[in-house]
């Protein structure tokens, strides 16, 4: 039961009076954990593909420092961006990470969220010194006299609860989420290829080149109240625009309804777009526009893993990898008739409508978890008392 009340009961304390700082060094035993701006602590040791980048370990063990359940952790390099939170269990993080214990006058759960809250990020990122915000840090002598306002333990512990028990609402509803993505990413394998076909059809399909289906535009001009759209504003993995970010009459590559703009660098992240209105882009967006295909189905075919995998082969460039247009263009499909890839589409329209529904509920959560912090984490909102 929520009720609102005015703050009362709670406590200032500086984070000093809570924590001590744990120096134990760690040791080969023990699995190494990381801290992340989305996901906290980690629950054990990520590989290379989980980070998404290469890490070189230290071989003295005896460097890092050992965190135990209910710690906070942080990364002084980017605490100010929120990468901090509580271990759930035992391992050891990186020298450029402060431990913290925590003592009988706080609840480790309920820290996890309110070092997460907005207020508590801005105040980190004021603590944090360095002549840039890349060189930021967050050292413990400026970690420690943070003030901080908390309830009584028996209302951390409800609130954690409550705020645990939203997280495994959103955590359900991202593994629906994620099954409908891979029953569709198989379908699309399968239907993409012939290798499954749709009641009704039975004829031959065509072996085409892409340049035989589409052409790349490179006309440029400024068009008044257009669009614009760059790499930095297109969606990774999830077609669209970001439109809280874009911008118009900017000089660029113009795309017209029907288009596909193909973000071009590091092909494998899918920023991909069928457009609906004119507009321009930047050079870092390939314009392709289809001839000869249905707009749609050559969207499908050039989202797909084994066109991405394609392109990544013949990319130029280790750090930025960027599609090669001539390869791009040498790359063969196998192209169904009109009609076929017309039924295709449809049938996969089915999977995006189940897809934009999952995510919009996803997305409700969120949004719901938001305001219980908000309300919760700050007394605007107690819970009551039993």
């Amino acid at each position: 039961m929520i009720i609102k009340e005015h703050l009362t009961g709670w406590t200032p304390y500086q984070l000093s009076d809570i924590y001590t700082e744990r120096r134990e060094p760690g040791n080969d035993m023990l699995p190494m954990l990381t801290v992340s701006i989305h996901d906290g602590v980690s629950d054990g040791e990520l590989d290379d593909d989980e980070l998404g980048k290469k890490v070189r370990r230290i071989a003295d063990k005896t460097q890092y420092r050992v965190a135990k359940p209910g710690d906070l952790v942080f990364n002084m390099m980017r605490a100010w961006q929120g990468a901090i939170g509580v271990a759930r269990s035992e391992g050891m993080v990186s020298p450029a990470y402060i431990v913290a214990k925590p003592n009988d006058k706080v609840y480790p759960l309920f820290m996890d969220y309110y070092m997460k809250t907005p207020r508590m990020v801005g105040i980190i990122n004021r603590q944090s010194y360095g002549v840039t915000d890349f060189r930021k840090r967050l050292y413990w002598d400026s970690f420690a006299p943070i003030n901080v306002m908390l309830p009584p333990i028996a209302e951390q512990k409800k609130i954690a609860v409550i705020l645990t028990t939203q997280d495994k609402v959103i955590e359900l509803k991202e593994r629906r989420l994620a099954e409908k993505q891979r029953q569709k990413k198989y379908l699309m394998q399968q239907l993409l290829t012939g290798k499954k076909r749709l009641d009704g059809f039975t004829d031959l399909w065509l072996t085409k080149k892409m340049q035989d289906v589409m052409s790349i535009v490179s006309q440029r001009e400024t068009i008044p109240n257009a669009l614009y759209v760059s790499t930095e504003n297109m969606l990774s993995e999830n077609a669209g625009i970001d439109w809280s970010t874009v911008s118009y009459d900017r000089d660029g590559i113009v795309f017209q309804p029907e288009d596909i703009l193909y973000g071009n660098i590091r092909p494998y992240l899918k920023k991909t777009w069928k457009a609906d209105c004119v507009g321009t882009c930047s050079a870092d967006v390939l314009v392709f526009r289809p001839q000869g295909i249905t707009p749609s189905f050559l969207y499908q075919v050039i989202m797909s893993d084994s066109f991405t995998d394609t392109v990544m082969h013949g990319a130029k460039g280790s750090k930025m990898p960027r599609g090669d247009k001539h390869h791009i263009m040498n790359t063969t499909i196998l192209l169904p008739s009109i009609a076929e890839q017309t039924a295709i589409i449809n049938f996969l329209s089915l999977y995006d409508n189940e897809l934009a529904l999952l995510q919009k509920d996803l997305d409700q959560e969120k949004q719901k978890k938001k305001a219980l912090m908000q309300l919760l984490l700050t007394g605007k909102v107690r819970v009551k008392n039993d």
